[in-house]
C-alpha cells in the first residue's frame, strides 16, 4: 500500500468528500418502482447473483417466484435450499443444457411451458420478486418470442421486480432494463484448470 494512501488525515477527507456525493445522490433517488435487473456475460456468477437476490428478498418477507430454464437435468443446492422455503414459487423448467438435450422441438417445447408460468407470475401482483434463471439462453437460441418476453416485462406490476440471468442476453432487453451486468471471465477452474464443477459453488 502506497504511503499517501495510508495517511489518517488524507484518508478522512477522501472519504468525506465521497460522503458528500453519495448523500446527494441519495437525495436525488427518491422514486419507487420494480426494478428490471438483467446478469449476463460469460463470467462465472449470474445465477449465484440472482438467488443472492432472491435470499435478500425473502429475508424482508418478500413474495418470490422462480422459473429456471435450461438447467433441469441435475439438482442443485439451490433448489434444495430455497424450494420448500415459505413465500417460494419454485419451477425447474429446464430438460438440461443445450449441448445435452440435442432437441431444439424438445427444448422449445420446454422453454414455452417454462415462459406461461412466468407470464402468470408477472401478471401476478403478488410476487414481489420474480427470477428467470437462464432466460437468455432460451432467448439466444430463439426457443421464445422476444416480443411475447419483452411485452410481458413492461406489462408487469409496477413495483414488481425481475432479475434475468444467462449469457447472451439481446439488446432489446438490455435496452428495456433498468440494471445490467456484463461478467466477465478472468480465469475459470473448469475451463483453464480441468476442475469439474463442485457442490456449493457450481452445484
Amino acid at each position: 500500500m502506497r504511503d499517501r494512501a495510508k495517511d489518517p488525515e488524507r484518508h478522512a477527507r477522501r472519504m468525506a468528500a465521497k460522503q458528500k456525493i453519495m448523500q446527494e445522490r441519495i437525495a436525488h433517488a427518491q422514486k419507487e418502482q420494480g426494478i428490471l435487473l438483467v446478469l449476463t456475460g460469460p463470467g462465472k456468477g449470474k445465477s449465484s447473483s440472482g438467488f443472492g437476490m432472491v435470499a435478500r428478498a425473502l429475508g424482508h418477507g418478500m413474495k418470490v417466484g422462480i422459473v429456471q430454464f435450461i438447467k433441469g437435468a441435475f439438482s442443485t443446492g439451490e433448489e434444495a435450499f430455497f424450494r420448500d422455503l415459505p413465500n417460494v414459487d419454485y419451477h425447474v423448467m429446464g430438460q438440461g443444457y443445450t449441448w445435452d438435450t440435442q432437441d431444439r422441438e424438445q427444448d422449445v417445447t420446454a422453454a414455452e411451458a417454462a415462459w406461461d408460468i412466468a407470464s402468470r407470475m408477472l401478471s401476478d401482483d403478488r410476487y414481489d420478486l420474480i427470477l428467470l434463471d437462464e432466460l437468455n439462453i432460451a432467448l439466444h437460441y430463439d426457443y421464445l418470442s422476444l416480443d411475447r418476453v419483452l411485452d410481458d416485462l413492461q406489462g408487469r406490476p409496477e413495483r414488481q421486480h425481475v432479475a434475468v440471468t444467462g449469457r447472451h442476453a439481446p439488446k432489446e432487453l438490455i435496452e428495456l432494463a433498468d440494471t445490467v451486468t456484463d461478467m466477465q471471465v478472468v480465469k475459470h477452474a473448469f475451463k483453464d484448470q480441468g476442475i469439474k464443477a463442485q457442490k456449493g459453488v457450481e452445484l
